[in-house]
């Protein structure tokens, strides 16, 4: 078995080198050949698995060799271990360098597990022989493009792609590299190697009692490309072989000729060669060290598959595993097991829907001239028969049993950093199993058991580990609900020793990493969210350093755009002393003072700004809009906790929330008119001609919407900026910042017939050389609105101002809508709003006439 840091090629090199040819093997004979057993195979290739299996049957050596990194002799006695279950990998990692990797995966199809397992049933030495992975780390740092433009030592690039596809047709060795398998089925007559390989090997049994002519002839073949492409143009196969050159002789001499050795067939001529031990210590010189350390990891059928960036010669590791574990009648046994997924996903699949299946794969078979039907016969099968000629129930067969979502386990005994151990407990603990297949879980933050997820999760995010991430909840939006995206995957046991450096512990760890990004933030919209990250992990003893180096950093930053850019990530995390019983006094006194620097600053910096930025600048005011509403309940939370008790509540007091107080009559803390310092703010933005017209208008829509300004003042602002002596640009601006972005301007216009007449009356105004100029904004604006509100707008123009249809309640207006508020309509349902709101429900539910046993919410009138 090949490293994958030993290079692109490499793997598909001894892939293509399984050929079981008839004529070659039927001149062998039963007795096992003289000298050591070299048992050439095709990594990761049942067929040669079940050899392998055979000839260890039949020979029964006093010791296997195993192609693989010699530092994982320690791990084999854990290959009999119950717990372990393939697909696993065993995984080299640079002491000192973690992030430096490199896996070597194992099925149970793969030829080198089966020669592990054997040689522990039966009790017989089993060593590695490959170069040490001390060596194939050190390579991999002089050569980073063979080790870290992959995952985790993988290479990046499919090995069946060839670098340069006309180096490939000038030099035959760039061919060998790229894929021998192929090389072989071209000469044989086939354009694809995997069906040339499945005929003549997976659908082709060694014939009785000749276990080991397969071999000799795999051998043979191996020994004419060697012949004719040397190394293949990877010279760091020859090292490789001379130090497993070096590994047989030693085992040799202590076992004699009863050793066998298990490698891709590629190596088999070139172990079989005569070579002095002087010339193979010498290619071993000067080699470049590494500290490594080895252990097994879980691996997944999906990073055996080339489809998911990994050459490990198979496009299909679920189907060559049913071909290894098959008893008998695999094609048979394979349509059954299609058959119940769909039915799973309740399609209608019956037991002659198999039969005809089954038929239809052999006769395909027959007529290409195939021994048995593959793959391509199974599925060409599956999709007439079975999916009524669809490929979208293809694809589910494809992904969930060609490839397989099965994820390996390997026994708690294995070697772990001491933060893998730790992580491994906490799962256990909360019952959170890795899986390879990606499912969504839904948390519930007030209850313990949730809680305890969320926190994993999050210290995990921090410390880079992946294996969660949050989407929004579809069935809530409240902020104790969150959703998560799970789904393990292999590189993520190599994240988890990288983050051993920060700790022991998942709750060190991320504490540590949290201190250290903080440090390295390079802004202080990065700080902020580090904020936001370490309440989301309850990582108390970080937040203090963090909230530190936040405030510094807001004190030194002048930029305007920096601080509203920081603010609104900051004011989120002032939620979670509620969801998390976290104490954040000390972030909502940063956050306002952060405020307070942002309502200094902001009016100069929309001075002067042209399109692009004058747009970065009105999202940067909707974000500190939104903000500051928070901020404002939350230095205010301290005052407002009686709300709903005493006669105090919402809607019974007189001006914004700013200017309330507290329950005991006290005056407001230092902090506790944001809100109408910011109107003031806005209210400058308001009346700046140097300001642009679409901070401008959304200034006002804001001002609008939080009912400082009047319906009046309003129309009066959009006359003034809609006037002849305005720019049609700036204008178009105004009414994008107005009405548009999203924030329910179309609905004001419906139900606002002045300021659709203002509108509709500028529009009509506007010079035929300028509309085509402010087209495009308004397109863009008028784009974002609801296909129902679009179409109530465009009624209305047609109509004309003042002529719409009575049906109004109380006077003209759109059907359900009056000129004016209904008060006693709207009356009726405040003792149902409050109900929702949980206001008053003591004194709601004592009353005889509108408590809840009269049933009667509706008619109340309060």
């Amino acid at each position: 078995m090949d490293a994958v840091t030993g290079g692109a090629g490499d793997e598909r090199t001894e892939s293509g080198s399984s050929v079981g040819l008839d004529g070659l093997a039927a001149s062998r004979s039963v007795a096992k050949p003289s000298g050591p057993l070299l048992l050439g195979v095709r990594h990761h290739g049942p067929g040669s698995a079940r050899a392998v299996r055979a000839a260890l049957d039949a020979a029964r050596p006093l010791t296997v060799l195993i192609e693989g990194p010699p530092e994982a002799d320690a791990l084999i006695p854990l290959a009999a271990d119950e717990a372990m279950r393939p697909p696993v990998a065993l995984l080299a990692h640079a002491v000192d360098e973690p992030g430096r990797s490199a896996f070597w995966p194992l099925a149970e199809f793969s030829p080198e597990w089966v020669a592990i397992r054997w040689a522990v049933e039966h009790q017989v030495p089993a060593r590695f022989i490959d170069l040490p992975a001390t060596h194939t780390l050190a390579w991999g740092k002089e050569d980073e493009t063979a080790l870290d433009a992959g995952e985790g030592g993988e290479p990046a690039t499919d090995a069946d792609e060839p670098a340069d596809p006309q180096a490939e047709e000038t030099d035959p060795r760039a061919a060998v590299r790229v894929d021998p398998l192929a090389v072989l089925a071209d000469v044989a007559g086939y354009d694809d190697p995997e069906r040339w390989w499945e005929d003549v090997v997976e659908h082709r049994g060694a014939r009785d009692g000749d276990v080991f002519a397969p071999f000799l002839g795999l051998e043979e073949a191996m020994g004419a490309l060697r012949e004719a492409y040397g190394s293949g143009g990877h010279d760091r196969d020859l090292v490789r072989e001379a130090y497993m050159r070096l590994q047989m002789r030693a085992a040799q001499r202590e076992f004699g000729d009863d050793v066998a050795v298990v490698c891709g067939a590629w190596h088999v001529p070139a172990l079989r060669q005569k070579s002095s031990v002087g010339a193979d210590k010498a290619l071993l010189k000067g080699l470049p060290k590494v500290k490594a350390d080895m252990t097994w990891v879980p691996w997944t059928n999906r990073r055996l598959a080339r489809v998911s960036g990994y050459g490990a010669g198979i496009d299909s590791p679920g189907w060559y595993g049913h071909l290894f574990s098959a008893p008998d009648r695999p094609v048979e046994r394979w349509m059954t097991k299609v058959a119940g997924l769909l039915r799973e996903e309740d399609r209608i699949v019956s037991s002659a829907h198999v039969i005809e299946a089954v038929r239809l794969a052999e006769t395909l078979a027959a007529m290409r001239g195939r021994p048995l039907p593959g793959l391509s016969e199974t599925t060409d099968a599956v999709r007439a028969v079975m999916c009524e000629g669809s490929d979208v129930p293809l694809a589910l067969v494809q992904d969930r049993l060609v490839v397989g979502d099965v994820l390996g386990e390997v026994p708690r005994s294995a070697p772990a950093v001491p933060l893998q151990r730790d992580l491994d407990r906490i799962q256990r603990r909360l019952r959170l199993k890795p899986e390879a297949l990606e499912r969504e879980l839904e948390l519930d933050l007030r209850k313990e058991n949730d809680a305890e997820r969320s926190r994993l999760l999050h210290r995990l995010r921090l410390l880079r580990v992946e294996w969660g991430e949050p989407v929004a909840s579809r069935g809530s939006t409240g902020t104790f609900r969150e959703t998560w995206r799970l789904r393990w995957e292999p590189e993520l046991s190599v994240r988890v020793a990288e983050a051993g450096v920060w700790g022991t512990t998942v709750f060190a760890a991320a504490t540590a990493k949290a201190e250290a990004d903080a440090v390295s933030a390079p802004g202080l919209a990065d700080v902020t969210a580090l904020a936001e990250r370490c309440l989301l992990a309850e990582l108390p003893d970080a937040l203090p350093t963090v909230m530190r180096i936040l405030a510094d950093r807001a004190a030194l930053d002048t930029d305007v755009g920096h601080l509203a850019q920081a603010l609104p990530a900051l004011v989120r995390s002032l939620r979670y002393g509620d969801v998390r019983g976290t104490d954040t006094g000390a972030l909502a006194e940063v956050a306002a003072g952060l405020a307070e620097r942002v309502f200094v600053g902001l009016p100069p910096a929309c001075a002067a700004l042209d399109a692009d930025a004058a747009e970065e600048m009105r999202r940067h005011v909707d974000a500190v809009h939104g903000a500051v509403g928070l901020l404002g309940d939350a230095v205010g939370s301290g005052r407002d906790a009686g709300v709903g008790g005493g006669g105090s509540g919402f809607g019974q007091g007189e001006g914004t929330s700013a200017e309330r107080r507290g329950s005991d009559g006290s005056a407001s803390p230092p902090h506790g008119d944001l809100r109408k310092r910011w109107h003031a703010v806005l209210r400058v933005l308001v009346v700046r001609d140097t300001v642009p017209g679409v901070i401008r208008g959304r200034a006002v829509r804001l001002l609008l919407d939080d009912g400082e300004l009047g319906q009046d003042e309003a129309a009066r602002a959009m006359g003034l900026a809609l006037s002849p002596g305005t720019p049609p640009g700036d204008a178009a601006a105004w009414i994008e910042g107005f009405v548009g972005g999203g924030s329910g301007g179309g609905m004001l216009l419906v139900h606002d017939e002045r300021l659709l007449g203002l509108v509709d009356a500028w529009l009509t105004g506007v010079s035929a050389e300028a509309f085509t100029d402010v087209l495009p904004l308004l397109r863009r604006t008028f784009s974002a609105y609801e296909p129902g509100v679009r179409r109530t707008l465009g009624e209305l123009v047609r109509r004309g101002p003042g002529e719409r249809g009575g049906a109004g309640v109380g006077g003209a207006g759109i059907p359900g809508f009056a000129d004016e508020f209904d008060v006693g309509r709207a009356d009726a349902v405040v003792p149902v709003v409050r109900l929702l709101l949980g206001l008053d429900r003591m004194g709601m539910g004592e009353g005889a006439d509108g408590g809840f046993g009269g049933n009667d919410l509706v008619g109340a009138t309060g």
